[in-house]
């Protein structure tokens, strides 16, 4: 099992990996953080001792900021505030995205600056090993002062309110919901009561975007394997030629995501035999989508390296507010909270996103196409008669389009809250959740493009292919038997987008010519 320790100053997005590929990572705390939490609370309390009126320890909240709150009824300001702001809507988040919330919550309390008892980290950690996850609804949150309400339920059920989700003693891997009193109850955990900045601690922070952008960056950087990979299958299934994709070129552009998309497009089909076949062919140039890969497929790449990059230093970043300094002793309002930057980089991720989908859906149609491909029309042996791949590539066409929609940014747009108190939100939430919606629709562009490259080279299979584009066709083959006659195409449709979504594309052809650039 593996076993993540938290330092508040080293996670990793790599380090989320196990989490993300389904695996039950524990938690454990370094004695440097523990410290760190110590001092930090050691100011709270003595600002509370001292009967000192300091925002977030012993006032309201936003607009309330004024409004001083007796030490007595410190707890009970807490929890008011929790359960006040448990205002969330739709669906629950993905209980693999609560897990990462909860992770990356702790590891930025472990910084020393939240002011979070050590016995409340210790018991969130005691929680997270049981399986306690948290239910959180996806909605609600403007992504400045924080993820207030998905962060609030979150936070809830410590309190024992709301609902999660702890592991079936029945079912081995499965989870049942029940109510979080009796989710804890049930691992022997009673509820937390908060003290004072506790409360206010655990919902301030960016948390559940950077969950959210961790997974699709991680989805995101599948896909740009994948795409290349598919390339090279379309590449040969429309005798296209591997020019294009001589290094030379890359060191030309200097682009290094060019390089890199590439060098997977070259490995997939060297030695190709159905290349071969076509270099002395009197085609002059490829069509855009199979000539220009490198630099199309390249560009995403340096995207998605960006995006990766900034998320990465936001693991361990804080962000909640007021920040305590322990050294000096000050209790500072500040601005952690806001989104922006996560914000800005979903939507860059987005619009980066549909790119790849574009080009793939116009390699779908160079293949369907019989004034292009050279090939049955619509990938059909009998057209006519049959209709072959056609609607495939309409709703390609479909999905590429709904993506233009999705990509419009949300980090342009702001509505002023709490009596504008919070008058500029990033609303990052919105941008990390839309990118998930626009991967789904890649996913299925991608995995029609498989289907249709695959069923292309039924039509030449005498020749053989790279290492890459046979191991792709190998493994769709497995799911999905080649197009002789019409038939109901949804099961085939749903197949190639589970193998290229869940991995299986790629782990495939990584096994046949080596690790593939994302």
């Amino acid at each position: 099992m593996p076993r993540l320790v938290l330092d508040g100053t080293s996670l990793t997005l790599a380090a989320l990996d196990p989490l993300f590929a389904g695996e039950p990572v524990t938690l454990a705390l370094t004695k440097d953080a523990k410290a760190r939490v110590r001092a930090a609370r050691a100011v709270v309390e003595s600002h509370v001792a001292a009967g000192d009126v300091v925002y977030g320890l012993t006032t309201g909240f936003g607009k309330l900021k004024s409004v001083a709150i007796a030490t007595a009824d410190l707890e009970e300001l807490q929890r008011n505030l929790i359960v006040s702001h448990c205002t969330g809507v739709g669906e629950p988040m993905p209980l693999v995205e609560v897990r990462a919330v909860q992770i990356l919550r702790l590891n930025g309390i472990l910084r020393g600056h939240s002011g979070v008892r050590l016995a409340v980290v210790e018991q969130l950690v005691r929680l997270f090993n049981k399986g306690f996850v948290p239910e959180v609804p996806l909605k609600g949150s403007v992504g400045a002062s924080g993820d207030l309400a998905p962060l609030a339920h979150m936070a809830a059920t410590y309190l024992g309110e709301g609902f999660a989700y702890i592991p079936d003693p029945k079912k081995p891997g499965a989870t049942k919901r029940m109510s979080a009193k009796r989710a804890l109850a049930a691992l022997d955990e009673r509820p937390i009561v908060f003290a004072a900045k506790e409360g206010l601690a655990l919902i301030n922070g960016t948390e559940v975007i950077k969950a959210t952008l961790v997974r699709a960056v991680r989805r995101a950087t599948n896909l740009s394997k994948a795409a290349d990979v598919l390339a090279s299958l379309t590449v040969e299934a429309l005798l296209g030629s591997a020019k294009p994709f001589d290094a030379r070129f890359a060191e030309l552009k200097g682009h290094a995501g060019h390089g890199r998309a590439a060098a997977n497009v070259r490995a997939c089909l060297a030695g190709s035999a159905v290349l071969a076949s076509h270099a002395d062919c009197d085609r002059v140039q490829d069509p855009y989508s199979l000539r220009c890969v490198p630099q199309v497929h390249g560009a995403f790449k340096a995207a998605l390296e960006h995006v990766s990059a900034i998320l990465a230093g936001e693991l361990c970043s804080v962000t909640d507010n007021p920040i305590l300094f322990p050294d000096t002793g000050e209790v500072i309002s500040a601005g952690q909270f806001h989104g922006q930057p996560l914000a800005m980089i979903a939507d860059y991720l987005a619009l980066s996103l549909c790119t790849l989908g574009n080009i793939s859906e116009r390699r779908v149609e160079q293949l369907v196409n019989p004034d292009l491909s050279g090939l049955p029309a619509f990938l059909t042996p009998v057209p006519g008669l049959n209709s072959g791949l056609m609607i495939a590539q309409v709703t390609a066409a479909a999905l590429v389009s709904e993506n233009k929609g999705l990509a419009h940014p949300a980090s342009i747009d702001t509505v002023p809250t709490s009596a504008n108190q919070e008058d500029h939100v990033s609303m990052g939430m919105g941008a990390a959740r839309k990118v998930h919606a626009i991967l789904d629709n890649l996913e299925a562009v991608l995995g029609i493009e498989l289907l249709c490259a695959a069923q292309g080279r039924e039509f030449h299979k005498e020749l053989e292919a790279g290492p890459g584009p046979t191991a792709a066709r190998t493994l769709l083959r497995t799911r999905v038997a080649p197009l002789v006659a019409d038939r109901y195409l949804h099961p085939d449709l749903v197949a190639a987008t589970e193998l290229v979504a869940s991995g299986a594309l790629v782990k495939a052809v990584e096994a046949a010519v080596g690790p593939l650039a994302g």
